[in-house]
């Protein structure tokens, strides 16, 4: 029997077969993922053969199908390892705020970097937008600037009040789409918006850090009204960048991917060396400064908490 994985608790997995029947099941010996080091083999959004156990109202996953793509980051606990977030995706949204808590530029471009080094579509969704005072639009303008101008969509929503959801609504509608954020970010909150009977639980922000309280342990598809699925994952408090090579990192910033084959030499760093088209369009102004010095974070690799 063939199905769906909609929600991954650690040891066990909920599956969406035909009919809408959602089974409790596990896994039975090791799965194997290109070999791969994950804390998990099993994700949500995967495809799957279940067994049924006999007498039993659960079920073992005997079957792993070819995933079309992944996002991954590494594992909290176990740096050398990854864990899988999500699978078979369309697109993903980084669900940003500039206050309560504050995403930080080097933080969106970890995603992106991370969305472009597994080929997923990305965009930012600005919430929130409610608590803005003037010098926060002004500085919300700056950051879509940054982004549009590379490709990336933005867009800005108030989950609260419920300001220009329906552009979101439409974003998703027959697609399978992540959101991803800091906790406290008010993905919950958006999610409730958007699939109105699902009552997901939101947190307060704690007053002494800023950060978001955790409200999602395990990432969770929904099912969106009018066609599509919607994955909602644990608040993500740093995204350490894994599986991408030094010398491909450039390929992963798209204005610096359409000026590679102008460097001087093939093997440039853009760092250091003479006749860099990168580190000549940043003194120039056409590739951002922070876009640049996300590079450089990455490339040294510096994780980023915040």
């Amino acid at each position: 029997m063939q199905g769906l994985v909609i929600k991954s608790t650690g040891s066990w997995y909920q599956v969406a077969t035909e009919g809408n029947r959602v089974v409790d099941c596990r896994i039975k010996g090791k799965f194997r993922t290109k070999d791969i080091k994950t804390t998990n083999p099993i994700a949500v959004g995967d495809h799957v053969d279940i067994e049924l156990e006999p007498e039993q109202d659960t079920a073992v996953i005997t079957k792993l199908y070819d995933r079309k793509n992944y996002i991954i980051r590494k594992s909290v606990n176990l740096s050398k390892q990854a864990q899988i977030i999500a699978a078979n995706l369309d697109q993903a949204f980084l669900i940003v705020t500039l206050a309560s808590p504050r995403t930080s530029l080097g933080f969106i471009d970890r995603f992106l970097v991370t969305a472009e080094a597994y080929d997923i579509p990305a965009g930012l969704i600005f919430n929130k937008l409610d608590l803005f005072s003037e010098e926060g639009l002004e500085i919300l303008a700056e950051y879509q600037d940054i982004y549009t101008r590379i490709g990336y969509p933005c867009y800005e929503v108030s989950a609260l009040e419920g300001t220009n959801l329906d552009e979101i609504k439409d974003l998703l509608k027959d697609k399978v789409t992540l959101f991803s954020g800091h906790s406290g970010v008010g993905k919950s909150t958006l999610i409730n918006q958007l699939i109105p009977d699902k009552e997901l639980k939101t947190g307060a922000i704690s007053d002494w850090s800023d950060k978001g309280q955790h409200t999602t342990t395990f990432a969770e598809m929904h099912e969106v009204p009018g066609g599509g699925y919607l994955i909602d994952t644990p608040g993500i408090r740093e995204l350490g960048i894994i599986d991408i090579e030094k010398q491909e990192l450039g390929h992963f910033f798209p204005e610096m991917r359409e000026r590679l084959n102008e460097c001087k030499y093939h093997n440039c760093r853009h760092i250091n060396e003479p006749g860099c088209a990168v580190m000549e369009a940043v003194e120039e102004g056409e590739i951002d400064e922070s876009r640049y010095e996300s590079y450089l974070s990455i490339f040294n690799g510096n994780d980023t908490r915040t």
